[in-house]
């Protein structure tokens, strides 16, 4: 039985025939969406920060994730937290800045404090209560089921039986190390966020994040206007592979011939960047030997984490998530990530790729947003042509990075978790 009552697949898979389709309806169905939420949003580790968004004790980060609100915080000894922003008393949202330093949190509706770490310090007229009313478990700000970090990557998980995070993150966990291992500090967050929104499926999004097969049509403009305008590339084929990573996750490695202010030259950047790009891919050598250097340089990622991370690492490294409002809408969040010990030089040139393409103002998400958003309304007529087909490099045995096998990993977990059907 599928989630809306009806008896037909969403997947057709036939390996010998290399067909790979997936029903239209998984994209309009409010009954698909609710059956997402809960086994899906409700059972995956999901992203809530970065680590290096709370540099100091006190600080705090509010963040909406998988419908619920969070505060996400570093207590006066340095640990972090992932509590549920709702009073203990009437539910009310106890802090309602984005983003700040505190040494507590108190609600406004009736005035009770609470500590960074979640616990009941302060309530008015106390004596009403019985005297161990501050210390119940119930008293506080919940903390979120689950909570744990990898390499500065924090998710949650509300499910309190999900496996752990090292084994939820699978196979995705070496691309993440690749990320991490770019700086000598520590990677971080730049300041900002890029909010957004697109009149589609979060999955098309989802599938838009590592689908190679489009940037040479939908991106023609932006790959024209660095041939064009920008003083040449770099001597490099655009080619690579997809990987399965395990539980949906998959990647898209590859080279290119854009820039990469870690660490691949280009003309454009001229004789100070030659010595700046150096300096950096020798420091990687050092660190880690040539042959794991050449691919944290020369290599592009794009890692999606099942559902709904993306971390992007190619002229720029962009870390964003996306959460459906309706089957047609979803809002994006997306972050800047950089090694924290980077020069002024590499800093200007990554913010400006990554506002050049990968910002909603940039050459690449104005055209996947069109994209997406016309996907959605050809939808309409899913009644006379009711299948996505997703087979491209079914026969091969090692699929292309412009493939469609990282797309396929994703559709057989999200069939897999809304059936609860074997993989």
């Amino acid at each position: 039985m599928t989630p809306n009552g009806h008896g037909d697949p969403m997947l057709v898979i036939d390996k010998e025939r290399h067909v790979f389709n997936v029903a239209r309806r998984t994209f309009v169905d409010p009954a698909i969406l609710e059956a997402e939420r809960e086994k899906i949003f409700g059972r995956c580790w999901l992203y809530l920060g970065h680590t290096s968004e709370l540099a100091k004790p006190g600080d705090f980060v509010t963040r909406q994730v998988g419908g619920r609100h969070i505060i996400f915080a570093r207590n006066p000894k340095g640990e972090l937290r992932a509590l549920l922003n709702t009073c203990a008393h009437r539910g009310a949202k106890v802090c309602r800045e984005r983003a700040g330093n505190a040494k507590s949190f108190q609600c406004f509706y009736h005035g009770w404090i609470f500590g960074l770490d979640g616990n009941l310090r302060n309530l008015p007229d106390e004596e009403a209560y019985p005297a161990d009313f501050k210390a119940r478990s119930t008293s506080g700000l919940q903390p979120v089921p689950r909570f744990d970090t990898y390499r500065g990557f924090a998710f949650v998980c509300f499910d309190a039986d999900a496996v752990s995070l090292s084994d939820y993150l699978a196979g995705a966990k070496e691309y993440i190390d690749i990320v991490a291992d770019q700086s000598d500090l520590g990677m971080a967050i730049v300041g900002g966020t890029q909010e957004y929104s697109i009149r589609a499926n979060w999955k098309l999004l989802a599938e838009n994040s590592f689908d190679g097969y489009h940037a040479a049509t939908n991106h023609a403009t932006y790959l024209d206007y660095l041939k064009n305008t920008n003083g040449g590339l770099a001597n490099v084929a655009l080619k690579g592979v997809s990987h399965d990573l395990g539980n949906g996750h998959a990647v898209v490695e590859y080279s290119a011939p854009w820039g990469r202010p870690v660490a691949q030259w280009i003309p454009m950047w001229g004789d100070q960047g030659k010595v700046e790009i150096d300096a950096i891919y020798e420091r990687l050598v050092e660190r880690h030997g040539k042959e794991r250097a050449d691919r944290i340089a020369t290599r592009n990622r794009n890692l999606v984490i099942f559902p709904n991370l993306v971390i992007n690492d190619i002229m720029a490294i962009t870390v964003r998530t996306f959460y459906p409002t309706a089957p047609d809408f979803m809002l994006i969040n997306a972050w800047a990530l950089a090694p924290a010990e980077e020069s002024k030089w590499a800093r200007e040139y990554r913010l400006f790729n990554f506002l050049e393409f990968l910002g909603p103002g940039g050459f690449a998400t104005p055209d996947d947003v069109e994209a997406l958003e016309q996907c959605q309304r050809g939808y309409a007529n899913m009644a006379e042509v009711g299948w996505n087909d997703m087979s491209k490099g079914m026969g091969r045995e090692t699929p292309s990075y412009d493939d469609e096998a990282q797309m396929r990993a994703f559709w057989a977990q999200w069939n897999q978790r809304i059936f609860e059907a074997a993989a």
